[in-house]
């Protein structure tokens, strides 16, 4: 079985999302996959999240990953986390906050 690191097309017309996954390469693009890797957001051109642990463990069990994939990779090594991944943080502790004074 050739397991493919790829891009997976999710999203409306003209808004397009991506999900980066872990696929048998005979499968179609949106078909059934192994393991969901990250998203990535290619109008704004933000991994929004990407696991490297799970993409790294299917690399040394043989996984090819496709050009795409390698750019998205490129770009989360490059930029980090998510731009607004601080902000998902600062909303989440806002909550937090508020429970514990209603209580």
């Amino acid at each position: 079985m050739a397991v493919k690191i790829r891009l997976s097309r999710v999203g409306t017309t003209n808004r397009p999302f991506s999900r980066i996954v872990v696929m048998d390469s005979r499968k179609k693009r949106d078909g059934a996959q192994l393991a969901n890797i990250g998203t990535y957001d290619p109008l704004n051109r933000t991994v929004i999240q990407f696991h490297e642990d799970i993409y790294l463990a299917w690399l040394s069990k043989g996984a090819e990953v496709t050009d795409s994939a390698k750019k998205v990779y490129k770009l989360y090594k490059k930029t980090g986390m998510s731009p607004i991944a601080p902000i998902i943080e600062e909303v989440v502790t806002k909550a937090e906050t508020t429970e514990e004074e209603a209580a």
